[in-house]
């Protein structure tokens, strides 16, 4: 799919996702200002679980909600909370840094709770007959962003300004920049209400194919957050003695990856869409066992491109497989009860990550292999033509 030929209102959807591409920063930067400020990897594990509680039951309702609100509305709200949660992490020094640390984190979390909306919003601006291809843009600007910033972020945050008080004033510069990315929103978005999201005609819930989808999601969720960022700035910058700079090449090399697999999912054939799948978590799986392994850091790099160039092949195929499972006028209302069972089975996976990680660094990699393994394979049973 050629650039001219994506409608002007996804064009300006993916244009904002590039936008805010650098600022995915504060992610990496959070954990580790709090590994710096004295907290263990156990300890950051354990608090990231202990405000995903709240998260669950409002993330259903905001989604219902938004069944009948204006969807452009809620992508304000995000970035409303995002910023105002990395200026509080701005302010997290000395005796109130628990409580400010606390207060940000569960507002950022509260902003999750609207994060379905993306996907519902995708849902319907991006062309339903297309969605294989405009996927692969979607997943391609914000990571050409991100290999452009990234480098430059990560060799300021750790050089030149690798102390606990630049991370501070760095989470108020991002969190200010979210009045901007705000204006964008506002200016260049379009409403999607209620009466832009018709189901076409022709569509049947397919309640067998939904419960495969939730099983799939159920597993992913676990390989996933088993082995979540933290794990990865804990054996980068504790165990292999590096800084932020290097985890910031393993993030370049892996968009570079991620990006040549955008074309090539452009590349497979039509109704293949499952066996990209399941190729692809071969892929993941390959990069959870050499991680758990503890590969040096040259390995890290290959292995990490390894596994985001699997995840991008099969991640447009799987998108629009579960859209085309969900009515689209209750597109926000599925993708958020989605989201609640995701984080209800991902409770306490930041915890348990932390406890494996402090029992050896790379143990949460391990589990994650396992569980890419037999997603691999459900989806390689798929592929396979019904008798």
């Amino acid at each position: 799919m050629k650039w001219s030929e994506i409608p002007r209102d996804a064009k300006a959807y993916m244009l904002y996702h590039t936008i805010i591409a650098p600022q995915l920063i504060v992610w990496t930067l959070l954990p580790l200002y709090m590994m710096y400020s004295g907290y263990s990897v156990l300890e950051v594990g354990a608090f990231f679980t202990a405000v995903n509680v709240i998260s669950i039951p409002l993330t259903y309702l905001f989604g219902r909600a938004f069944n009948h609100w204006d969807i452009k509305k809620g992508l304000i709200a995000i970035d409303a909370l995002d910023g105002i949660a990395y200026v509080l992490y701005g302010f997290a020094k000395g005796a109130i840094a628990p409580l400010m640390l606390f207060a940000g984190r569960t507002i950022e979390k509260l902003s999750t709770v609207l994060y379905p909306l993306y996907r519902a919003y995708e849902q319907i601006i991006y062309p339903e007959d297309r969605y294989e291809e405009i996927f692969a843009w979607h997943l391609r600007l914000p990571e050409i962003a991100r290999l452009i910033t990234f480098p430059i972020l990560g060799y300021l945050f750790g050089y030149v300004f690798p102390k606990p008080e630049h991370y501070r004033l760095a989470f108020i510069f991002f969190g200010l920049l979210s009045i901007a990315t705000m204006a964008y929103i506002w200016l260049f978005l379009p409403s999607v209400g209620k009466e832009e999201r018709i189901t076409p005609k022709g569509f049947t819930f397919k309640a067998g194919e939904f419960k495969l989808l939730l099983t799939f999601e159920a597993l992913l969720t676990l390989a996933w957050e088993l082995a979540p960022g933290i794990v990865l700035i804990n054996y980068v910058v504790f165990v292999l003695k590096k800084t932020i700079f290097e985890v910031t090449l393993i993030a370049c090399v892996s968009s570079i990856a991620s990006i040549i697999g955008t074309y090539a999912s452009e590349r497979v054939p039509m109704g293949k869409g499952f066996q990209a799948i399941g190729f692809g978590m071969f892929l993941n799986a390959v990069y959870a066992l050499i991680m758990a392994l503890s590969p040096p850091f040259w390995l890290a790099l290959v292995v990490y491109a390894i596994g985001d160039f699997g995840t991008t092949l099969w991640f447009p195929f799987y998108r629009s497989w579960m859209f085309k499972l969900i009515p689209k006028e209750k597109a926000s209302e599925f993708h958020a009860a989605i989201t609640s069972y995701r984080r209800l089975i991902g409770l306490f996976t930041p915890f348990i990550a932390g406890v494996l990680a402090s029992l050896h660094a790379t143990l949460p990699y391990a589990a994650s292999l396992v569980l890419f393994i037999i997603i691999g394979l459900i989806f390689i049973r798929l592929s396979r033509p019904k008798a």
